[in-house]
């Protein structure tokens, strides 16, 4: 099958980023040559802007970024969109995870992550030695970073310029039984929720995700209805694969992910999985544009 997309959509865990987070030369390297070529390539991810900022390689590049699973995109500096969740549905679903002692983040646009700190020993504590077998090194080494370097612990959360919840759990039945209160809850206060691994659950505005982050993306550039391809590996990645012309897990997806994909790479995450793939698959059939004299 011959791929010729113009906008490509990347994932970061567990698809360019390794089960350490990091992103590889090689992965480097194809998408500046992608890009050389005239594509157009963007990072889609449920992580915030400040967390990019301090996992991406130096000297990597995108057209543009979109985060929190499409609550806001970035060209550079430039704020394409945010979306904000509301102060009354933070609050209520805050009263709710410290009733569960539900590990929480809450991230505001472009600031510091918030814990309150009367919930502090219980948010530390899920994230205590050892760590739970079925809990996946990446998502582990996150949660201490979090603790340690990146949470604001603080007395009242005031504002309303919220990006997403982020709860994480132990266990996949504690996290299962929060999923289920939240969805009773949707019932009451509109909002999204989206898992990205086994053991935590993201919350956004309603119909807020990878698709319609993905449309307003295309639209700033001019490139609606082109041929778009995106390659993920998790369920937040579900509604972005639906979207685009071409949709690609990665070999370490699930095996429920994979069935709703056009394809799946022949390597994963921790073996170059995207740049094999993007080399392969798209670069190797282009017809090359030599760099202007």
């Amino acid at each position: 099958m011959i791929i010729n997309p113009k906008a490509i959509f990347l994932d970061m865990d567990g698809t360019i980023l390794n089960h350490y987070n990091e992103v590889s030369s090689e992965t480097k390297q194809v998408i500046d040559q992608l890009r050389d070529q005239g594509i157009f390539v963007f990072i889609a991810t449920g992580r915030s802007a400040d967390e990019l900022a301090e996992m991406l390689p130096e000297g990597f590049a995108v057209d543009g970024v979109i985060t929190a699973n499409g609550m806001a995109g970035y060209i550079g500096e430039e704020v394409v969109f945010e979306h904000a969740l509301s102060l009354e549905l933070v609050k209520t679903i805050i009263e709710k995870a410290r009733k569960r002692k539900i590990y929480y983040e809450l991230f505001p646009h472009g600031n510091s992550r918030l814990v309150q700190e009367q919930d502090k020993a219980f948010v530390e504590a899920a994230i205590r030695d050892p760590k739970p077998d079925s809990v996946q090194i990446n998502e582990w080494i996150s949660r201490q970073k979090a603790i340690e370097e990146d949470i604001e612990w603080t007395a009242e959360i005031t504002g309303n310029h919220f990006s997403k919840f982020y709860f994480f759990a132990r266990t996949r039945d504690e996290i299962e039984g929060w999923k289920a209160e939240l969805k009773e809850l949707q019932g009451e206060m509109s909002f999204s929720m989206t898992p990205s691994s086994p053991h935590n659950a993201e919350v956004m505005v309603a119909d807020v995700n990878k698709a319609s982050g993905i449309k307003e993306m295309l639209e700033r550039f001019g490139l609606t209805g082109c041929e778009t391809l995106a390659i993920g590996d998790s369920d937040n990645d579900l509604k972005m694969f639906e979207y685009v012309s071409h949709a690609v897990a990665m070999k370490n997806a699930p095996d429920h992910i994979k069935e709703k994909v056009d394809e799946v790479t022949e390597f994963t995450c921790d073996a170059n999985g995207v740049s094999q793939y993007l080399k392969t698959v798209v670069l190797d059939n282009m017809v090359i544009k030599e760099p202007k004299a």
